[in-house]
């Protein structure tokens, strides 16, 4: 059924017609500036802070996290976390080149299929277009080289996403799909079909309010970054994350520290 047709099956059920010609401006302008909503200020902070912030989001949501220096590293993070976990050195890789180009034959134990995911598929490597660190939120445009079914069916989800797609607040990993998609081909600058939005592995304490890991999905959720911000990991290197009692000079022997 067409779009139109679907507008028209809906506008006979409401009884109503075509809009005024001024609603219909107002709803177009809208659609077309994308106004922002209220934007919390813990998002808006320097690149470290923000990348530091999705981390904390992802723990704090049951999802576990690595930072590799590098996109090479990766199939040695895939197939360490497997083994920390005792899972198969077995998975079912999403068709991105980012991913395809990896050099997995460093790991001649891995095992794995290139495709969409399958009912019996333990654990899926997906590529992450963004994430999101008001919320520990990782966002999964549907494309071919992405399939959706790899968030969905697997025990196991392996997600991994580029420093450099971490952004602040929702707002902005939407800003940067529509820069992208704007005009381009094959998409003509439509939005994509899906849009998957996944924040920590799949629970429910919808039974006597127990928490249920993998209620609707993966029940493990694990994130590999690879650094690729230089501003944001140099920044991140100077910075002293001791805590306060260790960063404070200890006193000379026979002298008190300082405020004593």
């Amino acid at each position: 059924m067409s779009k139109d047709a679907i507008l028209s099956a809906i506008r006979r059920g409401l009884r109503r017609g075509p809009l005024p010609a001024d609603q219909r401006a107002m709803l177009d302008g809208r659609l077309a500036t994308h106004p922002r909503h209220l934007i919390p200020a813990r998002s808006r902070v320097p690149r470290p802070e923000q990348i530091a912030l999705f981390i904390r989001n992802v723990e704090k949501e049951f999802g576990t996290v690595e930072r590799v220096p590098d996109a090479a590293s990766v199939p040695g993070a895939v197939a360490d976390y497997l083994a920390g976990q005792n899972l198969a050195p077995r998975f079912v890789l999403a068709p991105h080149p980012e991913l395809i180009s990896l050099p997995w034959s460093d790991r001649p134990m891995l095992a794995f299929e290139t495709r969409r995911a399958l009912g019996d598929d333990a654990v899926s490597v997906q590529q992450a277009y963004a994430g999101i660190a008001e919320t520990g939120t990782l966002m999964f445009p549907s494309d071919p080289a992405r399939p959706t079914t790899l968030n969905l069916l697997p025990e196991t989800e392996i997600a991994v996403i580029r420093a450099s797609a971490i952004v602040g607040p929702m707002e902005e990993a939407w800003d940067r799909l529509r820069a992208e998609r704007a005009g381009a081909e094959p998409s003509g600058g439509f939005m994509p079909r899906n849009m998957m939005f996944v924040t920590g592995p799949s629970r429910s304490a919808d039974i006597e309010q127990t928490l249920e890991l993998g209620a609707h999905g993966p029940r493990r959720l694990h994130v590999i970054i690879v650094e690729d911000d230089p501003a944001a990991l140099a920044a991140d290197m100077a910075a002293d994350h001791r805590p306060e009692a260790a960063r404070t000079p200890a006193a000379e022997p026979g002298t008190l520290a300082t405020g004593e």
